[in-house]
């Protein structure tokens, strides 16, 4: 189920975003242990577009206040994602923290590729922000199950924080750490390290998007409008507009798709002009946007 998510979310990514670069792509493919370590501009979507990238599952980190739902904590469950808490979300649930680094430490030991935002918090913004405790406590933890992930630094960058047509450059740098940390000078020397690596890998682009006016932009340009407009309204005053536009884009585009195709199948057009026709108008959607 999860490939399968994943394939369609690639695939819907592919529309969302005019160019998704990443340098030094053999490193996609390690193996083992994995401790991936990001900026985190753009809420959800920065999981979404980094963890897609890997050529193996990815467990990652998102705020505990996501989970409060029993559905949303099921639903994020089967996304591969674990609850941290934050003292904004009371102090009540801090101690809930102590199962995140057991269980990042845990996956660790399996194996397994963990996702962490070492800021622990989202900006809209490339500067990168002060860094939280969080993920040197789930190395620590690690360290102590005598566990040494591979720790590859992922710095993400988008030519814009808003709206489809993304350019995004992930740039993605192995990390030598030999050190095993046990102090709180360690932790403090460990996210030293990280603050001057990542600073470095963070390259948004400087072109903007623009958009080719064709009969297929104007053809999609009402739906998009509504599902945007929607999108701004739930989130507005929040950094999660272009999380939830896309998940928005991600589940409706295909009601969308069945809509035009029973109206067509309605008025009897044959099936293999039907599927031609939805054919064509999905393809070219992709051209209307470049950078």
């Amino acid at each position: 189920m999860i490939w399968l998510l994943k394939i369609f979310i690639k695939a819907a990514l592919w529309f969302f975003c005019s160019d998704i670069s990443v340098n030094n792509k053999s490193l996609l493919k390690t193996k083992g242990p994995l401790l991936v370590i990001a900026n985190h501009p753009n809420s959800f979507l920065d999981a979404i577009i980094i963890g897609t990238q890997y050529n193996r599952r990815v467990y990652f980190l998102a705020r505990g206040d996501a989970f409060i739902k029993r559905h949303h904590r099921f639903l994020l469950g089967l996304l591969n994602i674990i609850p941290v808490h934050r003292l904004r979300e009371g102090k009540e649930f801090l101690h809930l923290n102590e199962f995140t680094f057991k269980e990042s430490a845990r996956l660790l030991k399996k194996g397994e590729a963990v996702l962490v935002f070492i800021e622990g918090t989202c900006v809209n913004s490339h500067e990168l922000q002060p860094f939280r405790k969080g993920t040197t406590r789930i190395l620590e933890t690690a360290h102590k199950e005598g566990v040494h992930p591979v720790i590859h630094i992922a710095g993400i960058g988008y030519n814009q924080l808003r709206g489809i047509g993304k350019k995004i450059n992930i740039s993605i740098h192995r990390m030598v750490f030999n050190e095993t940390i046990i102090t709180p000078k360690d932790r403090i020397l460990f996210n030293q390290k990280v603050f001057e690596i990542l600073k470095q890998n963070i390259l948004p682009s400087k072109l903007p998007t623009s958009i080719y006016k064709t009969p297929f932009y104007y053809f999609h340009l009402p739906y998009y409008k509504m599902i945007e407009k929607w999108a701004d309204h739930k989130t507005k005053g929040t950094v999660f507009f272009d999380s939830v536009l896309f998940s928005l884009l991600l589940f409706t585009y295909p009601i969308f798709l069945i809509i035009i195709f029973l109206i067509l199948f309605i008025i009897k057009i044959p099936l293999p002009i039907i599927f031609l026709t939805l054919l064509c108008i999905v393809v070219p959607s992709k051209y209307t946007i470049k950078t």
